[in-house]
């Protein structure tokens, strides 16, 4: 029994019948939920991206405070300016490492609708394995039923 059930409910104990008024209204979610439109980014790229960002957001925090130390002619504007530089080098690592993870991941991975995909070929080269391997498997297990006497003359 919920809460707004036990608020409606007679001190005695007995269990009284809702009338139209004491009923629960019927509420409407929230939100609704809709299927995605892109697909979620593979964990590695993902990890990356957020690396990159952090990266960046603290870059651009230390440029800003490298400018207003430099307005304000205060004695940490030469190391804030060098170590901007410093981070804006790392922030361009990060934002090409990025690019370089996703592009490893297609490759590794694969993206069907690109013909020239090397996934594609492996995914193909294991699926022709796999049935080289279950027709072995099926040859054997005929040749076992048969007693193993494939290959036999009827008569001696």
């Amino acid at each position: 029994m919920g809460t707004a059930q036990r608020r409606m409910a007679p001190e005695d104990g007995t269990a009284a019948r809702p009338t139209v008024r004491q009923q629960q209204p019927q509420y409407r979610p929230l939100w609704v939920e809709e299927p995605a439109k892109r697909y979620r980014m593979p964990d590695p790229v993902r990890t990356s991206a957020v690396r990159a960002v952090i990266i960046i957001a603290v870059t651009l925090t230390l440029a800003m405070v490298a400018f207003f130390c430099t307005m304000a002619e205060s004695w940490l504007a030469f190391p804030m300016v060098i170590s901007s530089v410093a981070s804006t080098v790392v922030a361009t690592w990060s934002a090409v490492d990025v690019l370089v993870t996703r592009q490893v991941w297609n490759q590794r991975n694969g993206v069907v609708s690109e013909p020239s995909s090397t996934a594609r070929t492996l995914r193909r080269e294991r699926r022709t394995a796999r049935r080289q391997e279950r027709a072995a498997a099926r040859e054997q297990e005929r040749i076992r039923r048969r007693g193993g006497q494939a290959g036999q003359l009827t008569h001696p």
